[in-house]
């Protein structure tokens, strides 16, 4: 017990540090009185007396942050947010969307959170200019984990960041540190993601955005998340340049951060050539797009090359790094193209990036594991260690990813399950739970690039939630808090 109120305690903390980021749509809506201000107004007074009242009264019970206690931080801080994020989207949405209720607006807080980028809401243009640059922010604040933020945080209240950042770092190589301090590390790496997402908005202004836009699409474009100011994503947009900028940012983004640390700091591209999964990363997606091009223009699905590589190679990479925007309906290409897309999004995001999904370094470990077993087999007494780059991988770390890839399509096949079992067809079930566990977003059926979430029924929505947060967590983090092993002192 004494280790949940000491995760309580460092929980009102952050919910108090996530409060101070209603105040940027509060002026914002002051600004150009779009009438949403009393909300955001509402939600920071609520929120922050919450997350007060909750570290007063846990106050007597704090201590070090343990790694029992961060693991719990992390799950209760994701949980939290994702509700307090969606109490003025659920205020500002009722007199805009019908029927508009608390689950859908938890479902768009927890999505946008997670990065996910999966909607609820049917007219994301009739939103106050004010909510629409809130629910950007929030895949911006999740980018990278809402948490590794808060490393830099937490120490100014003689906490230890390094349990945070074992249970938030996406990727199996967690220990890997670019800087001595872990505060140190997350300033580095939060340094690099605020650059960046400056250069994407300039970009996207220059490409012919106004600000209001080139802030949401640099928001989701930086996270990977996938929402838009547009109801009909990028085809709404339908600019080559603006295309062309997101192309190149979600790359970047969909890059171990750890690897653009070493390439800025070495002051050399030849980073990006030592590092076996941003290189495998760049050619497996360009050249994705490139097959996917070229077979669209032999299928005639387009007159021109120009056309099916514009298209081909937009939505391959948007789909394949779990961003999800759409410059087309790409459920109307032939369907082996879709369904090769989602499949891609499940891996091919690099460990360490904004992506979701298994993640690329894990499965080109488990091939490595693999040729390895088979050169066992032709010389039984070798010895054969697997090695990622300079390093040796421990059994101990391709045994847990063995365990997570499997617990990955369980968790999917379970989602699936409770889709179908709940009146969605086959194929929406299976693709829903694949996009909404690798936080892809838009999948295959009823849920398509040009469709959203919004006809869900309740209980398909809390499902779809719950996935998108465990599969943030990375699954482990987020079910080893229901393990009776995890509650005993």
């Amino acid at each position: 017990m004494h280790h949940l109120l000491n995760s309580l305690h460092k929980l009102g903390l952050v919910i108090m540090a996530f409060s101070l980021t209603l105040l940027f749509p509060l002026v914002i809506s002051l600004f150009i009185n779009d009438g949403a201000a009393k909300h955001f107004l509402h939600s920071f007074a609520g929120v922050f007396g919450t997350g007060l009242l909750l570290t007063a009264l846990c106050t007597p019970f704090r201590g070090p942050l343990r790694l029992r206690e961060g693991i719990l931080l992390v799950f209760l801080s994701w949980l939290c947010l994702a509700v307090v994020s969606s109490v003025p989207i659920y205020l500002a949405t009722q007199l805009t969307q019908e029927n508009f209720s608390f689950t859908k607006a938890l479902f768009e807080g927890m999505s946008g959170l997670t990065t996910t980028g999966a909607s609820v809401i049917n007219e994301v243009e009739k939103l106050p200019d004010s909510v629409n640059i809130w629910r950007h922010s929030l895949l911006w604040f999740g980018g990278m984990g809402i948490l590794l933020l808060a490393i830099a945080i937490l120490p100014l209240f003689k906490v230890g960041g390094r349990e945070l950042m074992m249970s938030e770092m996406p990727g199996p190589l967690k220990d890997e540190r670019l800087t001595p301090r872990i505060a140190s590390t997350a300033k580095s790496l939060y340094s690099i993601y605020f650059v960046m997402s400056v250069l994407c908005l300039i970009s996207y202004r220059v490409a012919g955005l106004n600000w209001l836009d080139a802030w949401c699409q640099a928001a989701s474009t930086m996270a990977l998340g996938g929402f838009s100011s547009f109801n009909s994503s990028f085809q709404s947009i339908d600019n080559v340049a603006v295309e062309s900028v997101a192309v190149v940012f979600m790359l970047f983004a969909g890059i171990n951060f750890a690897t653009h640390f070493k390439a800025l700091k070495s002051r050399s591209l030849r980073q990006y050539a030592y590092s076996p999964e941003a290189f495998t990363f760049l050619k497996l997606v360009l050249g994705s797009g490139v097959l996917i091009s070229v077979y669209l223009y032999f299928n005639q699905v387009y007159d021109t090359w120009f056309d099916a590589f514009r298209y081909g190679i937009f939505n391959t990479v948007s789909v394949a790094t779990t961003t999800g925007f759409a410059s087309a309906d790409y459920l109307g290409w032939p369907l082996v193209i879709p369904v090769f897309m989602l499949a891609l999004g499940s891996f091919a995001s690099s460990g360490g990036s904004t992506g979701g999904g298994i993640k690329l370094i894990r499965i080109l470990l488990v091939f490595r594991q693999i040729r390895v077993e088979i050169l066992r087999l032709l010389h039984p007494h070798g010895v054969f260690p697997v090695r990622f780059g300079r390093v040796v991988v421990s059994n101990t770390l391709l045994l847990s990813i063995m365990m997570f890839i499997a617990m990955y399509f369980m968790t999917i096949m379970v989602g699936f399950a409770l889709f179908a079992l709940s009146g969605a067809d086959p194929i929406t079930s299976l693709s829903a739970a694949v996009a909404l566990v690798g936080n892809i977003g838009p999948a295959l059926g009823s849920v398509g690039p040009m469709s959203n979430y919004a006809h869900f029924n309740e209980f398909q929505l809390w499902v779809s939630s719950a996935l998108m947060l465990v599969g943030r967590l990375e699954l482990f983090t987020a079910f080893v808090i229901f393990t009776p092993h995890f509650w005993r002192d």
